[in-house]
């Protein structure tokens, strides 16, 4: 049915009811936000035992406009024979988290953060990681401080973990910092304002083209997928955006992704049971070998990350337009990433796109609890204290985790398909451009080119193929379920970006 323009779609009430359908809380119980009531506001932190004092360097954060829950901040120097010195420091979440607390089997229970673009529903309660917890800006903070070295060819040589104070001195944004770092604007205000923050983030930009080239020659997949996140004001759904990415978040990704590494490190070191976090070598690799046949592309018969990779930027050169459709065909093909237990001796899985072996979550623990498990089993290795987790709970933890990592990717992709359904209820009978990025016997899908809305093709969907271009009309939009509906109207003559 059409969405009528006198009846107004509660949006908030469809998000929540995503979060009940795919089994999560979307609530904070009141004994949970008693527990953390009760938590002090730390104004004024001073180092003690192992903890080092570390506010004097100049760390800075990058993350969105909007953000809060801040959980990264990151600093670099250079050392002698052109290696750099990275220090990730990773809010210290579990220091107000207790194992067994009711805040923590609540954030256990949901096991992530769940961001519906309408509405985001937080793992931890406001106050917990948008203030105490948080690396803000010009609050004294604890941490937990990954240390690293990227040498010139842009490997990383681990180093140690540790517990420190730190300040962050600059809330940046990516859009900025990106656009600066490519040369397309000024020096954002941010980091004109703190002295030597400007050479300190082109080194850390240094730091990242070394990591990104590296993995990028073992293998690592350069993939590109759309997800188009409303555009809210008022309450009301008023565009549909992709957030691209820049040299910032590319920036961000290599320092979490070597930090990440650092912690297998560690705890492999110590001898630990642990979490990781892996894509398994393709199943089904004859999948991904037969597009690749489709474009004329040649892939060996055994799943081989370089080779795929070589594929991949070949047709991001040829055709960057249908790229992103491309992408998202491999990622269904490859299998999605989970959280599995290792015990030092095990064989590694490793992270298939990533291209790396030792691969983990441990720098969000403000948005994913998986990081607070990985934070509290580091501690005890740190502490020298028996391990607060059994193999058997971890085995545990890593099931639920994956369904719930899983679970939240659904609820997002419904509310897209909602706030879609919203846009578009007054246009209905209009003509748009459009690329088929699914045809199966469940049903045909395209993507219209603007806005980046998706939705099925339900009449004359018959003999089109992924990768058509194509001019569709909607006929129908149902907000409630999601549903937006096309009627294939004609092959597009529209060229090629």
């Amino acid at each position: 049915m059409n969405c009528m323009k006198d009846r107004r779609i509660n949006l908030k009430l469809l998000a929540r009811q995503a979060m009940e359908k795919y089994g999560f809380e979307p609530d904070f119980p009141p004994k949970v936000i008693r527990e953390v009531n009760r938590l002090p506001e730390e104004s004024s932190i001073e180092p003690a035992g192992d903890i080092r004092d570390f506010r004097s360097l100049p760390w800075s954060s990058i993350d969105n406009s909007d953000s809060e829950d801040l959980d990264q901040v990151e600093y670099c120097e250079t050392r002698s024979n052109g290696e750099i010195r990275v220090l990730v420091a990773i809010a210290d979440v579990d220091h107000f988290v207790k194992l067994g607390s009711n805040t923590d089997r609540h954030a256990a229970f949901n096991g992530t953060s769940v961001y519906l673009g309408i509405e985001t529903f937080p793992m931890l309660p406001d106050r917990l990681s948008k203030g105490i917890s948080s690396l803000l800006p010009g609050r004294d903070r604890r941490a937990v401080v990954i240390e690293y070295t990227v040498l010139p060819d842009g490997s990383v040589k681990h180093g140690t973990i540790f517990r420190a104070i730190v300040r962050n001195h600059a809330k940046l944004v990516y859009e900025e910092v990106g656009d600066w770092l490519e040369k397309k604007a000024s020096t954002p205000a941010g980091v004109s304002g703190v002295p030597g923050l400007e050479e300190q983030i082109r080194l850390q930009a240094e730091v990242s083209r070394r990591l990104r080239s590296h993995r990028m020659d073992q293998g690592a997949l350069d993939l590109e997928t759309i997800e188009a996140e409303p555009v809210m004001r008022a309450g009301e759904v008023r565009g549909l955006v992709v957030r691209e990415q820049n040299a910032a978040r590319q920036l961000i990704e290599e320092f979490m992704v070597a930090a990440n590494g650092t912690m297998v490190h560690v705890l492999g070191a110590a001898h630990v049971p642990m979490v990781q976090r892996v894509v398994r070598v393709p199943k089904n690799w004859d999948g991904i070998v037969r597009t690749a046949e489709e474009f004329g592309f040649r892939l060996p018969p055994e799943p081989d990350s370089k080779a795929l990779a070589r594929f991949l930027d070949q047709r991001r050169r040829a055709d960057p337009e249908r790229f992103p459709d491309l992408s998202l065909t491999v990622v269904k093909l490859m299998g999605p990433g989970e959280y599995v237990p290792f015990v030092p001796g095990d064989t590694p899985i490793g992270h298939f796109a990533l291209a790396v072996l030792d691969y983990t979550h441990s720098t969000a623990p403000n948005r994913r609890y998986v990081d607070i498990i990985n934070q509290r089993l580091l501690k005890a290795v740190l502490d020298r204290e028996p391990m607060p987790y059994t193999p058997h709970e971890l085995a545990r933890l890593a099931v639920h985790l994956t369904d719930r990592d899983k679970a939240s990717e659904k609820a997002a992709r419904f509310m897209r398909k909602v706030a879609a359904a919203v846009l578009l209820a007054d246009r209905t009978g209009q003509t748009f451009e459009a690329i088929v990025t699914g045809a199966a016997e469940k049903g045909t899908y395209v993507r219209l080119l603007d806005p980046p809305a998706e939705g099925r093709v339900v009449e004359g969907e018959k003999g089109l193929s992924v990768g058509n271009k194509v001019r569709v009309r909607l006929i129908r939009t149902d907000p409630e379920n999601g549903f937006v509906d096309f009627a294939f109207v004609a092959m597009s003559a529209r060229k090629a970006a």
